[in-house]
């Protein structure tokens, strides 16, 4: 144990862990480091710069000055019983704090180590109201954890009632007592519920700002624009132009003169320049070299510009080098308190009527939509925007963040969820930086409005190497699983992603999956029922209008069928119209198809104004289905036009795969106001259990971890009350007989061998043995066929009742944490890949959707007269699983086949698990964003 008291004390090394980028409540940005002896400057220049009021709340005294002795002892810690953090912007302290360690009685320690500390802040009056403190609070708390440290006291003078604020918001079970005129206040360092929540909150709202101070800014400069055409700064200043910008927009250039002006725009030679000429600027979009970006961000940052946009390329992408400049350029962004989109960003759009941002290389502003579009790759945004544009409708906002090194899907997703102007979030993602994060803001999204992903790079390797935030490989099961919990849809392809896009901008939610189809081609109707029945819809018999049907016709069967209560959604079918007229060969490639009310290619405008008036009598969702009618389709979508906005495809299948999936996001969003609890069992013993496992994966025990014996297995699992019947082993076959003997007949002979496990077909399991006769048969047998016993390893087991046998796995994958799995066993799961998964911990639905997931469910309840299992007892041996995987983070991996489930009760004949140092968890400490 270190004595406090001696500022000369042999610290710890410098924890470089303790390092964080944070958002604050302004968007803006902080560092949060530990304080060293090196800091002695700045630390006296913030103190000069904290007001007199502030430094007596700190120190109870007038205080006006740091003595040579203070400014040793708080720059100079051992970093375990005294600890300062500072938050820097611009590499200078705006906030700092310290804890020292104490003993019970509240003094210093000396002795033994205590478990309390006295803690104090410090704010610098022009940040104060940044949520500063309450971030720092956050850090040191996790700090003080880590070095065995689990409660706070602070004495605060009541008239300090922001820093009262600061601990009693904080979330930490508290004890507040006033005494001597100050309020004393103890803090359980302990994560809580509430704590959680309230962290997650701040983080929620501080990322969505500083999102929206990226696509509002009320001012933009470029950043490299050449007096010449051509160039991409040049490009990127007149979209921003043309696109009609609201706010003021500025030409940046180091060659330009004093009064410059470029295609009408002001022209400075820095963004300094700007600000010292009186101006202000939100926004700089990077256009100049790799290597002179360093000096324009540091221009930037000197001119408190607020975000970036860097579409400079020459960092990750090309190899360790740009990968180190990339890292340097994300440091030196946050450093002066601003978020970077990119590099290698395609840029960002926001096509409000209140912003008219075209700040990307996009040339012409999208049409105004209400969809919020994120990608990762240029490519892919250029593909999304044009689609959008040809089926009449954009974004609401659009982030293309080439390399991502900063700003993320996270961060967007932050700012989508409350944005007034989104009403759906469309996403190409390639990788994962925080899959946690990303299934727990996916998930709160989608609980206010749809979000549809296209996951991209599916295969080992493939992801563009200029990500710089480590990507994170997860199984594509765990993907899926991961989107379906969290309510995400998940498209296979951008056209899907499109079409299910437009037709959840446009169009309400579907109450039920029962469809109406309607039409003028009976062929059409009938492919586009087959299609609902494909994507698991319940239609209609199709109502055929004939191909002489007019607009009047349509109009009145689309009125009925929506005011019918046994109709949730209606797919209407269209082809050109056959008119009396005989066709015009001079009509053009249509032949006169429209006949008068269609005056160009494949147009009927009656028809569409028809469709959109008799849309908006109700309040289900309508779609169509069209043929060689491309402008009637135009028509349907345009905005401005009276009626209901109608999404239209070419094809049934992509009309009523976008309407299925919009029903099935609409059963997610009914039942996620209810997303089931975990049930209470009485005979759990986790203490047991958590004593167990200390002792079977001691310190120092291998990274890989260790597999238990069967015995061990069947021991922790116990404590969850899952019971492993025993299965004793048999080397020869009078080890057998003895064995069955002792179990009682009848009895299972099976072997262990690794390779042969759980394998009937090759003859390794012989059943139903109802004597010694039968038993030293098989022994022979199966010794004769398959190897010796040392090879076979042999056990005999008693019989479980008839049943479906199961598999049930748990096991934890690095990045998204624990997994729960459940299939048939052998071949269905094995060879097909059918599987079930839901994230740990599984709540009572989480377990039922699990049984009914699987294609072969059918099988447990009851298929082709057999009668149904026991899925109740099933359920809660998923839950037990569950608990127990999220107990006890050591249990890496935990398999139970099979699990023979009977029409009443289950038996777990075998199971393996798996012990190992759990992987670290980055979702439940303090807010910070992704390191580089």
């Amino acid at each position: 144990m270190t004595d406090p008291h001696d500022p000369d004390t042999e610290a710890r090394p410098y924890p470089v862990h303790w390092e964080a980028d944070v958002v604050l409540r302004d968007g803006g940005i902080a560092h949060i480091r530990p304080i060293g002896p090196d800091d002695a400057g700045r630390l006296v220049d913030f103190y000069e710069k904290v007001s007199d009021e502030s430094k007596y709340y700190r120190f109870f005294a007038p205080y006006p000055r740091l003595s040579d002795r203070d400014v040793h002892r708080f720059t100079h810690h051992d970093y375990d019983d005294r600890v300062g953090l500072a938050a820097t912007v611009g590499g200078e302290f705006i906030a700092t704090v310290r804890y020292d360690r104490t003993d019970e009685h509240g003094r210093a320690a000396s002795g033994p180590a205590g478990t309390t500390a006295e803690v104090a802040f410090l704010v610098q009056d022009a940040h104060q109201g940044r949520g500063v403190a309450s971030a720092l609070l956050e850090h040191i708390a996790a700090v003080a954890r880590e070095r065995g440290i689990l409660h706070f006291t602070a004495d605060v003078l009541p008239a300090n009632a922001k820093m009262v604020k600061v601990f009693t918001d904080a979330g930490y079970t508290q004890r507040r007592s006033f005494a001597d005129g100050v309020v004393h206040l103890d803090l359980d360092l302990e994560p809580t519920a509430a704590s959680v929540q309230v962290m997650r909150s701040r983080e929620h709202r501080a990322e969505a700002r500083s999102m929206q101070r990226l696509l509002r800014p009320r001012s933009v400069a470029v950043i490299g624009t050449g007096r010449r055409p051509g160039g991409v700064g040049r490009a990127l200043l007149r979209n921003i132009a043309a696109g009609g910008f609201t706010g003021q927009l500025f030409a940046v250039n180091r060659s330009f003169a004093p009064g410059t002006a470029l295609d009408g725009v002001p022209g400075f030679r820095s963004v300094r320049e700007i600000t010292d000429a009186g101006h202000s600027v939100d926004l700089a979009v990077v256009a100049v070299p790799a290597e002179h970006v360093p000096q324009a961000v540091d221009d930037c940052g000197e001119a408190g510009v607020r975000g970036l946009v860097v579409v400079a390329a020459g960092y990750s992408e090309t190899g360790p080098e740009g990968r180190e400049r990339q890292r340097e350029l994300v440091r030196q962004a946050r450093g002066h308190g601003m978020r970077l989109i990119g590099p290698n960003a395609f840029g960002v759009l926001n096509t409000s009527p209140a912003v008219r941002l075209n700040a990307s290389l996009s040339p012409g502003m999208p049409h105004h939509g209400r969809l919020g579009l994120f990608t990762q790759s240029g490519s892919i945004g250029i593909a999304l925007l044009s689609g959008l544009h040809r089926r009449g409708t954009g974004p609401a906002t659009f982030v293309s963040a080439g390399n991502r090194a900063d700003v993320s899907g996270n961060d967007l997703l932050q700012f989508w969820q409350d944005d007034p102007d989104t009403d759906a979030v469309l996403m190409y993602l390639e990788s994962f930086g925080n899959p946690r994060k990303f299934t727990r803001l996916a998930r709160r999204t989608a609980a206010a409005k749809p979000v549809v992903v296209v996951k991209g790079a599916l295969h080992s390797g493939s992801v563009p190497a200029g990500h710089a935030v480590p990507v994170t490989r997860i199984p594509d099961s765990t993907v899926s699983a991961l989107f379906r919990q969290a309510g995400v849809i998940r498209v296979d392809t951008v056209t899907e992603l499109l079409d299910t896009g437009l037709f959840l901008a446009l169009q309400p939610l579907p109450a039920g999956d029962r469809i109406a189809v309607l039409g003028n081609s009976e062929s059409l109707g009938l492919l586009t029922y087959d299609a609902a029945l494909t994507a698991g819809l319940r239609p209609a018999a199709p109502l055929d209008l004939t191909t002489s049907a007019t607009p009047a016709d349509f109009a009145a069967a689309l009125t009925t069928a929506l005011a019918d209560p046994a109709t949730d959604a209606v797919v209407v079918t269209a082809i050109p119209r056959v008119t009396s007229d005989a066709p015009d060969p001079a009509a053009g490639p249509n032949g006169g198809f429209g006949g008068e009310s269609a005056p160009g290619e494949g147009d009927d405008p009656a028809l569409a104004d028809a469709l959109r008036r008799a849309a908006a009598t109700g309040t289900k969702p309508v779609t169509v289905v069209h043929l060689a009618l491309d402008a009637f389709a135009d028509r349907l979508v345009a905005p401005g036009a009276p009626g209901a906005r109608i999404p239209a495809y070419r094809a049934p299948d992509r009309a009523v795969h976008s309407l299925a999936e919009a029903a099935g996001y609409a059963r997610w969003r009914a039942s996620s106001a209810d997303p089931g609890r975990v049930p209470e069992y009485d005979d759990i013993q986790e203490a047991a259990a958590a004593e167990d496992v200390r002792c079977l994966l001691p310190p120092g025990s291998p990274p890989e971890g260790v597999t238990l014996s069967d015995e061990d297995a069947a021991g922790l699992l116990a404590r969850y009350g899952i019971t492993v019947p025993a299965a004793l082993p048999a080397p020869d076959a009078d080890a057998a007989a003895v064995a069955a003997t002792a179990i009682g007949y009848p009895v299972a002979l099976k072997t262990t061998a690794p390779h042969l496990r759980h394998r009937p077909d090759l003859g390794a399991v012989r059943l139903d043995l109802a004597d010694e006769g039968d038993l030293r048969r098989a022994y022979a047998e199966l010794t004769a066929r398959l190897g010796g016993p040392a090879e076979l390893r042999p056990v005999v087991q008693a019989m479980a009742p008839r049943g479906v046998d199961t598999v049930v796995r748990a096991g934890v994958d690095p990045a998204a944490g624990a997994v729960l799995s459940f299939g048939l066993a052998g071949p269905a799961s094995e060879l097909l890949g059918d599987l079930a998964h839901r994230l740990v911990p599984a709540t009572d639905r989480d377990a039922a959707e699990l049984v009914r997931g699987i294609r072969a469910a059918p099988l447990l309840f009851g298929w082709r007269g057999a009668e149904p299992v026991d899925t109740r007892a099933l359920e809660e041996l998923l839950l037990r699983v569950s608990m127990l995987a999220d107990d006890l983070p050591e249990v890496v991996a935990v398999v139970l086949d099979p699990v023979v489930v009977a029409p009443r009760g289950l038996t777990v004949l075998s199971a393996r698990v798996r012990l190992a140092p759990p992987p670290a968890r980055t979702d439940l400490g303090p807010r910070a964003l992704s390191s580089f």
